[in-house]
């Protein structure tokens, strides 16, 4: 199972390719990265942008799933809305390209790779190194959510799977 995970925001989106089955050996980081835009350029053209780029990872990539973190309130509210909006270019990248979307929430990613929904990042983090058997941590922290939020995925797919 490819499984690309996504880390949603306008200036900075992750994301990863974690590719695994479920129940059957250790899963593996493929591929990592971010989607950046400046915030000089207005909106549209920036949501433009990150759809633009998503559609061609996945055209790349292949994934058979796509992760997503679900929008959380913060009590920024202008953030969660540009965030909302770059969750929307994401989405509809997926469903044109037929790729089914998970959503998770910031807990559920936490629970599934540590054990407790409550981790902080470095303990995220820790697992993911952990878990991938990476020498490091993913860089920067968009591309390191992605990889938590994809990994997520995989590991309760195994769970359904049993």
């Amino acid at each position: 199972m490819r499984v690309l995970g996504i880390d949603p925001g306008t200036a900075t989106t992750g994301y990863a390719l974690v590719v695994g089955e479920p129940g059957q050996g250790d899963p593996r980081l493929a591929e990592y990265g971010t989607i950046r835009t400046t915030p000089p350029t207005p909106m549209p053209e920036r949501l433009a942008a990150i759809h633009a780029a998503l559609g061609g990872l996945i055209g790349e990539l292949a994934p058979d799933a796509l992760a997503v973190e679900e929008l959380f309130f913060s009590t920024n509210v202008s953030t969660a809305l540009t965030v909302g909006q770059a969750r929307g270019v994401i989405l509809l990248a997926a469903a044109q390209a037929h790729v089914p979307v998970h959503e998770y929430k910031p807990m559920e990613v936490k629970q599934a790779l540590t054990g407790h929904g409550g981790a902080d990042k470095r303990q995220v983090q820790d697992m993911l190194r952990i878990l991938l058997d990476l020498v490091e941590i993913p860089r920067p922290d968009d591309a390191a959510d992605a990889v938590a939020i994809a990994l997520c995925h995989l590991q309760l797919a195994r769970y359904r799977a049993l």
